[in-house]
């Protein structure tokens, strides 16, 4: 059998156990199952501090200790060259501390969402545009609450769903919504910044 080892490392883990395996951070393919388990076994790490902490890690480094457990296997990666190792020590889940913390976002959304709504209308005197529509068409004088500001109303939340593409557990369809998309970017930038970071001061070049 073939001693050619695909590796493909995730470009972040998060991992609760000190000792940390390949078959943690990576997947990983062989032809030979017995070869496969061996490096799935490997350790490639092992973390000192009891703490919340991320160690960005370089592919070369795996490849060195595949290379020292048996230097006849040959390694193709197809995944990340830097990737991070995001340690987190277990402890028992806080259920009261993350209903406050979700029951805080909610109302910090909620409020806030309803503030920036209310001044794009104000700004744009949204009232004042109703009130005329509906002179015009009526013939009548508005008293600021009438099926233009209730269909207006019933419109936005209704436009508010279809963006952000999700409501309670459901999704209207399979794409992912705006907030995961932007998450994702976040999540990858703060990635790529570690990375970075990490590689400039290793050449004694930091922004800091």
């Amino acid at each position: 059998m073939s001693k050619t080892v695909y590796l493909n490392l995730a470009q972040t883990t998060e991992v609760h156990e000190k000792d940390v395996f390949l078959k943690d951070v990576a997947k990983l393919y062989c032809d030979d199952q017995a070869i496969a388990n061996r490096c799935n076994a490997l350790k490639i790490k092992t973390i000192r501090l009891d703490r919340k902490k991320r160690y960005v890690e370089s592919v070369l480094d795996v490849i060195k200790k595949i290379q020292e457990m048996d230097s006849t296997i040959q390694i193709n990666n197809v995944g990340e060259v830097d990737f991070i190792i995001d340690y987190q020590p277990p402890k028992p889940p806080n259920y009261a501390y993350q209903w406050a913390k979700t029951i805080f976002v909610c109302i910090v959304c909620f409020f806030g969402a309803a503030f920036a709504i209310m001044t794009f209308n104000n700004d744009v005197n949204v009232g004042d545009v109703f009130k005329e529509v509906y002179r015009l068409i009526m013939g009548t004088e508005s008293d600021g609450f009438t099926i233009i500001e209730l269909t207006y109303s019933i419109g936005l939340a209704l436009g508010i769903i279809a963006f952000f593409n999700h409501f309670s557990r459901f999704k209207i369809n399979t794409d992912p919504t705006p907030l995961e998309v932007e998450m994702r970017l976040y999540e990858d930038n703060i990635n790529k910044t570690l990375i970075q970071n990490d590689g400039r001061k290793e050449s004694g070049i930091d922004v800091t």
